[in-house]
């Protein structure tokens, strides 16, 4: 805050930028706007401009100017107690914050875990207070991914929007692949009947580990078995009540592969309880390198994803859109973390 003439306080406006930095108003304006045709050396005056004299851009005073609000939207389509239950969504969530944070943009957290929500967030999205959409846990068959695409928001997806993967564009694990290295790893340990809890079949991590699990049973030249198979929500309670179901089609399995940290902490609880010991008598793997996989007893043999790289392609591409490129999809890999559980 500078003072007046009358000796009261006033903003500081680009004019004082301008003046500290001994520049023109419009090069200051061209920083503020992204560098372009400004030489290295103004600049660097002008950054130093604003720290000394503490400059606060008026973003509604530049949406009006630009027609972007410089803001972006964390849209989760889960139910809000998912959200404070898995620690994947806090991760990428935090993780994504930070790398906007490095371009001063601000990152809203919307959840449309129902119809209400979905409705309400969309009407927000589509009026123009967000430049873009970093879309997390798509369902196959929800009509958020579409919707956005049908009105022009630029998108970027966290796994692949199934249906909608030539459309809109996204970052993923490689979820078949994880799947395989793990199957490989219990199968390479002595395992031979080994189970599976997968997560729901509308998702991409849902339908992309199950098939590398089958395909590496195959492999491995294990026969397929759909008594080893059970199906959860990504939820530690799905995972347990896989656990018991497992245990009473297959009482000989030696092994689970569990598609998230959340539901192998619950696998683990029905086994303890079932009094089969881990690793002894049945290996457990999970999948994520969430911090669930550190709270176990034993510690969780996983499949890690890299969420920090994640965060980072994802924001980078929503940029990319928002700057009018192309979609484009990215495929990460996993890696196979071996602790006490396998």
């Amino acid at each position: 805050m500078n003072r007046g003439p009358d000796g009261k306080r006033r903003s500081v406006t680009i004019h004082d930028v301008a003046r500290e930095a001994g520049v023109s108003r419009g090069t200051v304006s061209r920083v503020l706007n992204g560098g372009h045709y400004v030489s290295p050396a103004a600049q660097t005056a002008v950054n130093n401009a604003i720290r000394r004299t503490g400059y606060v851009v008026n973003r509604h005073a530049r949406s009006l100017i630009t027609g972007r609000s410089d803001s972006v939207a964390f849209l989760l389509t889960e139910p809000q107690e998912r959200f404070f239950e898995d620690p994947n969504f806090n991760v990428l969530l935090r993780s994504c914050t930070q790398e906007l944070a490095a371009q001063d943009i601000p990152l809203l957290l919307m959840i449309a875990g129902s119809e209400d929500e979905r409705r309400r967030n969309l009407r927000y999205i589509q009026a123009g207070h967000v430049d873009g959409v970093l879309l997390v846990s798509s369902h196959s068959g929800d009509p958020v991914a579409g919707e956005l695409q049908a009105a022009g928001v630029p998108v970027v997806a966290c796994g692949k929007p199934l249906g909608q993967q030539a459309r809109i564009g996204y970052v993923a694990a490689d979820d078949r692949e994880g799947a395989r290295d793990m199957v490989r790893y219990l199968h390479a340990s002595g395992r031979r009947r080994i189970a599976t809890v997968s997560g729901p079949s509308d998702t991409p991590g849902g339908v992309e580990r199950l098939a590398g699990y089958r395909e590496t049973l195959a492999e491995c030249g294990l026969p397929a078995d759909d008594l080893l198979i059970a199906t959860g929500d990504y939820s530690r309670t799905s995972g347990e009540q896989a656990a018991e179901l497992l245990l009473e089609r297959a009482p000989d399995l030696d092994a689970v592969f569990v598609a998230s940290d959340l539901m192998a902490q619950g696998v683990l609880d029905a086994l303890s309880r079932a009094g089969r010991r881990v690793p002894e008598d049945i290996a457990v793997g999970g999948f994520d390198d969430s911090p669930a996989a550190l709270s176990t007893r034993p510690r969780l043999t996983t499949i890690r994803q890299p969420w920090d790289r994640i965060s980072k392609e994802m924001v980078r591409m929503l940029l990319a859109r928002i700057g009018g490129e192309e979609p484009a999809a990215l495929i990460l890999p996993t890696e196979l973390v071996r602790r006490d559980s396998a």
